[in-house]
């Protein structure tokens, strides 16, 4: 597959560039020149980037134009401003997008896009062509901290996009196989009866690296390592992307397919945020995007070190700009720098989503991540999911490990569930499989109710 790649990066990106304008290669190269800057004139470039988005709302975005006087007062201190600001939440988007929406856009069409209400309801919202393009000079960058380079083959473990009828998802899958070099393989239907298969496409296709859900591709390891079996081609990576990522995940990931795993971090309504380097760090592309972290409950900022809800500011979008978007996810900057070359900040760590924080009726937080380990522990079950319909009442559903299940340790979990939330109802029902959802993503552990409790009462 050696030919489809040297003809993707010699000649169908040059034509893009040259009949479609399309940047990201110039964006790359800006982002590789970046990476070697020293901390203070990143942060330097990463003000006068938001100064500049921030202007251009307050001018020309609806929903922030009641700050424009606000601004002119404080332009010399963009991060003060921008913390002044409400916290963007999905449900208050929502309500009026049309309000972030900028009065005179740029130059570039404007492209639709949603995310695949893996959480929820999705979220509908603009991109122009310089905001798609700089994600994706992000997402080469990183891979090309391990050898990837663009056009080079990948096996995508991956959904179907939701939005395309059959014959757009044809010309879809044209595409991904002979632009992008891409074949994807179905993360709804994983079946160790068609392991064999799946190793036959590998040992056809010959990728340099795999792509997809953390789940699907811990699934897919975990098929392996039963059998015995060894994928038969070298890999430079296994990329797990959409889902947080366990240690655990992980470790049987690199033992099956005898390859390093690397976490990329990004939303299809934050963009690309971060990528895990050689050294095992994850480096936040500052050029692209502002970061704050907040206090779930109160908005308060915290400092690196502290983990709290994720703020995104997307520094390239100037046709739709969300300031301070609350993507929903827990995580934990860093103070730390990387010897490993790369002069980008560090995200310390990613701590799941915050719909995964479940919440006792006395007021205590318990992250989903508690069940996650507990159950690991147990060799009853092969998979589960766990949901809090409000603070007295749980459903979990469980996968047996039919020849291995014991009785005593589903007693043992449902005492442990119990002894972190308390005295609560929880509904047991056996399923053959955890289903995704209708993006692809499986989840674990999710709360549907508010994260403050209602007041408790005996």
């Amino acid at each position: 597959m050696g030919a489809t790649g040297f003809l993707i990066r010699h000649l169908h990106w040059p034509l893009m560039e040259s009949l479609k304008g399309n940047r990201t290669r110039k964006y790359l190269q800006e982002l590789v020149e970046a990476q070697q800057l020293e901390a203070q004139t990143l942060e330097k470039r990463q003000r006068e980037k938001l100064g500049a988005l921030l202007d251009h709302a307050v001018r020309h975005v609806p929903a922030y134009r009641e700050y424009a006087r606000q601004w002119e007062r404080q332009q010399e201190c963009p991060d003060s401003f921008l913390r002044s600001l409400p916290i963007l939440t999905k449900s208050r988007f929502r309500q009026s997008p049309e309000q972030y929406l900028a009065a005179r856009g740029s130059c570039s069409p404007l492209i639709p896009n949603r995310t695949g209400g893996s959480t929820g309801e999705p979220v509908s919202f603009y991109l122009d062509r310089p905001a798609v393009e700089r994600y994706e000079a992000a997402r080469w960058l990183g891979l090309s901290w391990h050898g990837i380079r663009i056009g080079d083959p990948c096996v995508m473990i991956w959904g179907s996009p939701l939005e395309l009828n059959r014959h757009q998802l044809k010309r879809y899958r044209w595409k991904e196989r002979w632009l992008k070099n891409r074949v994807i393989v179905s993360a709804y239907d994983l079946d160790k009866r068609r392991l064999e298969e799946f190793l036959k496409l590998l040992r056809r296709f010959r990728p340099a690296y795999l792509y997809g859900y953390a789940s699907a591709l811990h699934t897919l390891a975990l098929m392996l390592l039963e059998r015995g079996w060894s994928p038969g081609v070298p890999l430079k990576a296994i990329v797990s992307t959409a889902e947080s990522l366990h240690e655990h995940q992980r470790e049987a990931m690199e033992q099956a397919f005898s390859a390093p795993v690397v976490n990329e971090y990004g939303a299809r309504d934050g963009g690309m945020i971060a990528y895990q380097c050689p050294k095992g760090n994850m480096h936040v592309f500052s050029e692209n995007c502002y970061l704050e972290v907040v206090e779930p409950i109160t908005g308060i900022p915290l400092h690196p070190g502290e983990t709290g809800l994720l703020l995104v500011t997307d520094l390239h979008n100037f046709a739709m700009p969300r300031l301070r978007y609350q993507l929903g996810d827990l995580v934990r900057l860093s103070p730390d720098s990387c010897d490993c070359g790369i002069g980008f900040p560090l995200l310390a760590k990613i701590d799941g989503r915050v719909d995964d924080m479940f919440v006792t009726r006395q007021g205590r937080y318990v992250h989903g991540h508690y069940f996650n380990h507990i159950i690991r522990g147990m060799s009853s079950f092969r998979g589960f999911q766990i949901v809090q319909h409000d603070p007295g009442r749980i459903s979990l559903k469980l996968v047996k490990e039919p020849e291995r299940f014991l009785p005593w340790e589903e007693a043992q979990l449902l005492a442990c569930i119990r002894e972190a939330l308390g005295n609560v109802v929880i509904q047991v029902s056996y399923v053959e499989k955890i289903a995704p959802s209708a993006s692809g993503k499986i989840r674990y552990a999710i709360r549907e109710c508010p994260l403050t409790p209602a007041p408790f009462r005996d």
